[in-house]
């Protein structure tokens, strides 16, 4: 067999190597690992494995098998090896197997979902719901019916557009958020390539902010990104806030102001004095939050004075780019109740079914190196949380996003066909996704001469470029004749970006070697020992295949380039006749592409990904398969060789060209967002009503001094959630698209904000003034400490003892302000009720309660005659109508109550029951018997995202209660509601946790307060944790100055925790 011929030379290969392969200690799988240096055993390992079938293996190990019994060692090593490598191959098979069973499992469980969700919206399907009628506004937003682009006939006619557009929003001053963490992000000199993180998401989200606060009606765009104050990395990088200059300086906003413009605000977050990759940032992503929310705050009361007549100017959009920032972007969208936007730019599950079918890891090994599975959960996040899910091509949408639990695009346009029709949805929700291509800066490309046109670049040389120009000699001089057509390719060493393949490809066909020059543009380095062992392993993969094929004089592999040499680049391999290539595996959408394409490049790309759309605009070039080596070879070899060919595509790539610049990407970006519902937080109390009622209130009052914050219980529900007679101005359909409960859900909150009730006309002068007081201004503001009280424990009389013991250790201290405690736990107000009577506690000593596991929100009231049970405790309604987004309500309580049902049919009637006492307006409570036999949270939250219902579901007190709230809601966002509505300082804040607790454990433990976690408490919890999403450790910020863990549960040993967090004096 002439397969067999090759897998026995490959094997002798390897025994030539050495003894690599039977000297390593470690797993098998862990020999396929790139380690930063060149390992020749590897290559030939890897080659066999992925390009042979086993039972050619196998007939290679049989062979060897009947050789070893001539005594010889290099036939019994030979044996040894085939047999290893033959198990290696069987693995890889093995894990395929597995990931194809995982596949096939989803696509029956979305069915089924898709199944159950239509049968609960009972109204037939209507033909428009069969398909997408919702068109799209922009020129390259979805597909048209032809399923092209729109294309603009020339620069004139998209002037005419985008002038009729700008008058339309010039009166508009809209406040953008965007967020990018990762990477090193600044607006010049960019170190595109510098590592993995600093690629071209950083490009694009620079400019996406540069080209949005150029555009009419936006007055301030901040990119919020990480402070780096590393000493390997530049300086600026730890400046806190950068402007980006317009493209167009001499052409500055009309309306531009003090603050307006675009900038770069560094957030400080993570280790400090240290640059660390991205999947070692998932533990500070609440530092992060906390310290975005402050900046916004405190933003948004400086624009009002300027422009929003003294009214705080929220963000009209928090837009999150990446995994970890589309979860930061939740959070933060929850805390200020303002519409989200997320673009993935990579996707977590995409990438984990890329790296199974390798077979070269495990799920495990995967997950231990790329953090994926917290990636994907962020993912997931951020689906639940986006108004509009934000994509370069159609691709992303059908092979991407249609891998994740919580997108269905066939039950996403049914949803989007009722709500177009004012149908109800029953509680479901899906996010928008809208298809943008990335845009491009033009103002730095010199526009090619007419000659050129066709090709005749020579004529123009001295007056198109500099031959002078140091990069172009850099790249040169690698050349034998730098006068032949240049093939250029810029990417990352990186094995997705497939260079290798190229090589070969350039290597094993001899009449592209002869007519072309190879540049291969790979990211800036030093020294090879100095790079991530990935792409070091590449890299010297590169140089091993030069040296094979003898490329000296035909490639170039430059060490260094900036970012301002890239135009040059490219003009460089126009002005030489060449071709630009993109053979990735898959490429989500491709920049480059564009950007050589406006140069005047002939593209070769690949066919897996955003390629394919942007060649269905530019027409400018062709479409390869990236594991064809022969493809690409014949592709390059005919766009160098066919002159009319190569004149064509060039002449078709600059027409067209200009479908994809920035300002056309912001005029539909802009259209998305003014189509979204504005939320924002729903009191209406202006910054100088905050500041003067700040004044008046005395240091020492307190939120228990309110007798009732304007709220008025006979208007809601009872604190237990039982309806009450004549509550009807709360009783809405419990579904957010019932426009009439909406509005009378509305009234009812309205009340708060205004701090009237008619109901409390008739009392008299004195009691008027004591409520106008108190509801002037909470005094959360005015505490040094607040002590959060949050441990997770089994039984409520252990919660009392903790609580008791908390209050007398604070107590005793003396501190230079007052100080408040706040209660946050998974009871309900009842139950806390019963534990402080029980342990002889008065509300008043507290300044709130977040129950329901942050799905309600109570304050203590010196008066219980306005509350229907007799409890001193009043509702916060502001916070739930700012948790109310994508509350499925009855929809969702439906779904609940059918699972219920059909997992006491499999387990036995009883196992799970509702509990009506824990269950309120935002809080679904559960009852369960025997924890062990329950699904783990991420079973049930799967099997709401399928459904389109989004939730939040908590497993409380080790197990025995489940509880289902709203998405955003959560105790620690319940912390940050408290800032943003009433000033409480976040870093004020110590919050007491145990060991472990509920399912929402970790959320408590990440942010700017500090931490106590009590040693010994909520261990037995660890069951709740034991099959999670995501490993608890990847999230838990280890080694954090603001987290301490006591000695004991003792008094002595709380008070000794406070000294080390410098809370109080030793």
């Amino acid at each position: 067999m002439a397969g067999n011929d090759w897998v026995n030379s490959y094997l002798e290969a390897i025994l030539d190597v050495g003894p690599g392969l039977d000297d390593a200690k470690s797993s098998s799988s862990l020999l396929l690992r790139e380690r930063g240096r060149f390992s020749p055993t590897r290559y030939f390992v890897e080659e066999v494995i992925t390009r042979y079938d086993e039972t050619d293996l196998h007939r290679s190990w049989v062979r060897a098998a009947a050789t070893a019994g001539s005594g010889e060692e290099r036939n019994t090593r030979l044996e040894n090896m085939c047999w290893r490598i033959w198990n290696l191959a069987r693995k890889k098979k093995q894990l395929e197997g597995e990931e194809a069973q995982r596949t096939a499992s989803r696509r029956l469980e979305r069915e089924r979902g898709r199944r159950e969700a239509t049968e609960d919206m009972s109204e037939d399907l209507s033909e428009g719901e069969s398909r997408d009628t919702v068109g799209d506004i922009s020129s390259h937003g979805d597909s048209t019916r032809a399923g092209r682009m729109r294309r603009l006939n020339s620069m004139d006619v998209m002037d005419n557009v985008m002038e009729n557009w700008a008058a339309h929003q010039k009166e508009k001053k809209f406040y953008i958020v965007l967020i990018s963490l990762h990477g090193l992000i600044r607006g010049e000199n960019m170190e595109l390539g510098r590592d993995s993180d600093t690629g071209g998401q950083v490009k694009y989200v620079v400019e996406l902010a540069r080209a949005l606060g150029s555009m009419p009606g936006v007055y301030r765009v901040d990119l919020l990104t990480r402070q780096v104050s590393a000493p390997d990395v530049d300086w600026s990088y730890g400046e806190p806030t950068e402007m980006l200059n317009p493209v167009n300086s001499d052409n500055p906003q009309e309306e531009g102001g003090e603050s307006s413009g675009a900038y770069i605000v560094r957030i400080p977050f993570g280790p400090k004095d240290k640059y660390v990759p991205k999947e070692l940032l998932w533990p500070h992503i609440p530092e992060f939050v906390d310290g975005a929310l402050n900046h916004i705050i405190q933003l948004s009361k400086a624009l009002g004075e300027q422009i929003g007549g003294g009214e705080q100017v929220w963000p009209v959009a928090i837009h999150g780019h990446y995994a970890d920032a589309g979860d930061s972007a939740a959070l933060l969208s929850g805390a200020l109740n303002v519409p989200m936007l997320f673009t993935g730019h990579s996707l977590g599950r995409d990438k984990l079914e890329q790296l199974l079918k390798q077979g070269r890891q495990s799920r495990e090994e995967i997950n231990t190196t790329y953090k994926i599975l917290r990636r994907i959960e962020a993912e997931e996040l951020a689906l639940d949380a986006s108004e509009i899910v934000i994509t370069s091509t159609r691709q992303e949408i059908d092979s991407q996003w249609n891998l994740y639990d919580g997108f269905d695009p066939i039950l996403e346009r049914k949803l989007r066909a009722r709500i177009k029709r004012g149908v109800s949805c029953h509680g479901r929700f899906m996010p928008r996704t809208v298809v943008i291509p990335p845009g491009m800066e033009f103002h730095h490309i010199i526009p090619p001469a007419d000659g050129d046109a066709d090709g005749d670049g020579e004529r123009n040389e001295d007056k198109s470029a500099n031959p002078d120009l140091p990069i172009w000699s850099e790249i040169m001089r690698f050349f034998t004749n730098p006068r032949k057509p240049m093939i250029l390719a810029l990417a990352r060493a990186d094995p997705k970006k497939n260079i290798t393949t190229l090589v070969k490809a350039f290597g094993e066909c001899r009449p592209l070697r002869d007519l072309a020059n190879l540049t291969l543009i790979m990211g800036n380095r030093d020294d090879i020992d100095e790079m991530s062992s990935t792409n070091a392993s590449v890299l010297l993969s590169i140089l091993k295949l030069i040296d094979r094929y003898d490329l000296y004089g035909h490639v170039a592999y430059p060490k260094h380039h900036k970012q301002s040499d890239v135009p040059d680049i490219y003009r460089l391999a126009a002005k030489t006749k060449g071709v630009f290539i993109n053979p990735a595996f898959i490429e989500p959408f491709g920049l480059t592409l564009i950007e050589a394409a406006a140069h005047g490049l002939p593209i070769v790309a690949t066919k897996n990904g955003g390629p394919v759309d942007i060649h269905r605009v530019l027409d400018n070039g062709l479409l390869v398969d990236p594991h064809d080596q022969q493809s690409i070879a014949d592709a390059l070899l005919n766009l160098v060789s066919d002159k009319h060919l190569w004149a064509r595509c060039r002449h078709n790539g600059l027409k067209n060209i200009h479908l994809f610049s920035w300002p056309e990407h912001c005029k539909t970006y802009l259209t998305r967002i003014t189509s979204c519902k504005p939320r924002q937080p729903q009191w209406r109390r202006t910054a100088a009503e905050f500041d003067s009622s700040g004044s008046d209130s005395s240091p020492g009052d307190s939120l228990r001094d309110i007798k009732d914050i304007s709220l008025n219980l006979k208007l809601s529900m009872s604190l237990d959630g039982e309806r009450l007679e004549g509550a009807g101005t709360l009783d809405n359909s419990l579904e957010n698209d019932a426009a009439e409960g909406k509005v009378k859900e509305e009234n009812v909150d309205v009340t708060m904000s205004k701090g009237v009730l008619e109901g409390r006309q008739k009392a008299g002068a004195t009691e008027k003034e004591d409520t106008a007081g108190a509801c002037k201004f909470p005094a959360l503001r005015k505490r040094k400490h607040v002590f959060v009280i949050a441990v997770d424990c089994d039984a409520a009389s252990e919660f009392c003892d903790i609580i008791e013991k908390v209050i007398e250790t604070v107590s005793k201290e003396k501190y230079a302000g007052p100080v408040g405690f706040i209660l946050a736990t998974a009871y309900s107000i009842s139950e806390i009720q019963s534990i402080l009577v029980t342990g002889g506690l008065s509300p008043s000593q507290f300044d709130g309660f977040i129950c329901s596991s942050g799905g309600e929100l109570y304050y203590p009231s010196s008066s219980s005659e306005d509350s229907p049970c007799g409890f001193p405790f009043v509702v916060d309604l502001d916070y739930r109508s700012h948790t109310e987004y994508r509350w499925g309500g009855e929809g969702l309580r439906k779904t609940l109550v059918r699972w219920v049902a059909s997992f006491n049919d499999k387990k036995g009637d009883g196992q799970v029951a509702a509990d009506e006492p824990g269950t309120t307006k935002h809080c679904y409570a559960f009852s369960v018997k025997d924890p062990p036999s329950i699904p783990p949270v991420k079973e049930l939250r799967k099997i709401m995202r399928i459904q389109a219902l989004r939730c939040n579901v908590v497993y409380s007190r080790n197990g025995m209660k489940l509880k289902v709230i709203p998405v955003l809601a959560s105790r620690s966002q319940a912390l940050r509601y408290l800032y943003v509505r009433w000033g409480l300082d976040l870093s004020s804040i110590v919050a007491f946790v145990g060991e472990l607790g509920d399912t929402d454990y970790e959320g408590l433990l990440g942010g700017v307060h500090k931490t106590v976690i009590l040693k010994g408490v909520g261990s037995s919890s660890s069951k709740l944790h034991a099959n999670r999403n995501f490993p608890l450790e990847h999230v838990l910020p280890v080694g954090s100055a603001n987290v301490v863990q006591s000695e004991g549960c003792s008094e002595q040993d709380i008070q000794a925790a406070l000294v080390k967090l410098k809370i109080i004096k030793g």
